[in-house]
């Protein structure tokens, strides 16, 4: 954590900061190591502060040793003014994207003589380079749900509902290491495979209907993305066309994707192909997304981006193509961003047909 600090103090100092208040949840784990559910860090110069109450001061001890640990009896913005006036801190930076208007007027009447400053992506910006120890725990995520993915496809048959499927892939995950979730996982089937984000339905899956089954694991606070697309028992030659149409843009994603490359160009890539093939407008969401202690965390790869990726992104990678009444295709890995290409952390096959 030494080194977070020491880089975040680095930019509390650009901002002309005396101190940053850290509220978002994941912004607080990454800098302190502390998952309760309630409370704040102040971060300055010179100190690193935890405020909390009484439901959390044994797990704070255990998991932010390097905070000291400032207990909240009474009301939270009480506490968090009266330590601000006590080291004499008069410009406080707050999290804009997280703090409620709420929260900000009872803050800023508790602390009537502070300059409140609104701030944004501070410990974003650091937190979208996993160190190994992250890269560690991601890749058993990761791990989890590709194991949760094949033993699915041992059994998944003719009449189980989409439903069914959503709860056996979570039993297998929660029975296998994972803590929980990264998501609810979606399981779309038939034409329901044309709803990128499908929700669960009764629906029974019968021979030669498509299915996209999109899920992750979540593992000591990291969570892992995986997508996969097939036909139960058999796939028409429609299906096989997009399946693999999907795939080669994937792969030409992968292949081309390296530090330094924007998430513009890399979706673009894979827009490219799906496009050219004649299916303009089918590929309606953006090529992927960041993963770390949120399963939505930036920099992404869309046709909107301009951000540069950088070497220590784990990025998704997720091309697809839906066809209305139909179905459709999505093919989801996740890599890691390095200065020579890309490490695939997905180890799932992708297979057109399963059963």
């Amino acid at each position: 954590m030494r080194d977070r600090l020491a880089a975040l103090r680095t930019l509390i100092a650009e901002q002309g900061l005396d101190c940053l208040v850290v509220s978002q949840a994941e912004n607080r784990r990454y800098m302190s190591g502390f998952s309760g559910s309630a409370g704040v860090l102040i971060i300055s110069a010179e100190h690193a502060l935890l405020l909390t109450d009484f439901r959390y001061y044994e797990q704070s001890a255990r998991q932010a040793p390097g905070f000291t640990l400032v207990p909240v009896s009474a009301r939270t913005e009480e506490t968090l003014a009266e330590t601000i006036a006590s080291h004499g801190w008069s410009r406080v930076g707050l999290e804009k994207h997280d703090v409620t208007l709420e929260t900000s007027e009872l803050w800023r009447a508790a602390a009537s003589d502070t300059e409140w400053v609104p701030t944004k992506g501070l410990v974003e910006s650091l937190r979208q380079y996993k160190d190994e120890h992250e890269l560690e725990l991601m890749a058993e995520a990761v791990r989890i749900a590709d194991e949760a993915m094949q033993s699915m496809w041992e059994w998944i048959r003719p009449g189980v509902t989409e439903r069914d499927v959503a709860w056996q892939l979570e039993v297998y995950m929660r029975t296998h290491g994972a803590d929980g979730l990264s998501f609810n996982t979606i399981v779309g089937s038939g034409p329901n495979s044309a709803l990128p984000h499908a929700t669960l339905s009764d629906r029974p899956i019968a021979l030669g209907d498509p299915v996209v089954v999109d899920m992750g694991a979540l593992f000591e606070g990291y969570h892992s993305d995986l997508t996969r697309s097939f036909c139960l028992g058999h796939a028409d030659d429609a299906y096989l066309a997009i399946w693999h149409k999907v795939l080669e843009a994937q792969l030409a994603v992968e292949q081309a994707l390296k530090a330094g490359i924007s998430g513009f160009e890399a979706d673009q890539i894979a827009r490219d192909i799906i496009y050219g093939a004649g299916y303009e407008g089918k590929f309606g969401h953006g090529l992927g997304h960041s993963v770390g202690l949120a399963i939505h965390e930036n920099p992404r790869a869309s046709s909107l981006s301009q951000e540069v990726l950088g070497a220590g992104v784990v990025l998704t990678v997720e091309p697809g193509i839906y066809l209305p009444e139909f179905g459709g295709v999505r093919i989801e890995d996740m890599v890691v961003i390095t200065t020579a290409g890309c490490q695939i952390l997905t180890a799932c096959p992708k297979q057109p047909v399963v059963g």
